[in-house]
């Protein structure tokens, strides 16, 4: 008899949850990518290394100008 070319899947260490989430944020997710609990493994995973740190725009702190010299010392 032939051997089947599928293997059987080896037991892993995950485990299966049920969660809640809004609609419109699992439509968000669903459109990064089609397995949705690897977003969610990755991001409880992330937050509980305290890696919490955001890199857009609203974040950033910028840097300060110089002080504008008072009116008259502008051509000096």
């Amino acid at each position: 008899m032939a051997e089947s070319a599928v293997q059987p899947e080896q037991p892993s260490n995950k485990v299966e949850v049920s969660i809640q989430l809004d609609a419109e944020l699992l439509n968000q997710i669903s459109h990064l990518t089609s397995d949705p609990s690897k977003v969610i493994e990755v991001a409880v995973r992330q937050w509980l290394r305290g890696a919490n740190r955001r890199d857009d725009d609203l974040t950033q702190t910028l840097p300060r100008n110089p002080p504008v010299p008072p009116r008259g010392e502008w051509n000096d």
